[in-house]
């Protein structure tokens, strides 16, 4: 099973924050997850940006890979994800 690191949208119409979680690569990106690692609101500002920092490395040492996205938060938040 391969797991990716993805954001999952939430919130109103046209007012959305997202869920960052580890998922499996199949899941839809809504759909069915395997943990909540934290949230990103680009509604605030400056956007909001709160993460569970041990998990987070800890899937990424499992093996997991973060979307291109998500890696660029994490990077904001001190956490190198292996994208470059």
């Amino acid at each position: 099973m391969a797991v990716k690191i993805r954001l999952t949208r939430m919130g109103a119409k046209s007012k959305p924050f997202y869920r960052i979680v580890a998922t499996d690569t199949d899941s839809p990106r809504d759909g069915k997850f395997l943990e909540i690692l934290g949230n990103y609101d680009p509604k605030k500002n400056p956007a909001e940006i709160v993460v569970k920092e041990e998990r987070v490395r800890e899937w990424l040492s499992k093996g997991a890979k973060a979307t291109l996205t998500v890696a660029n938060l994490l990077k904001v938040k001190g956490i190198e994800a292996g994208i470059k």
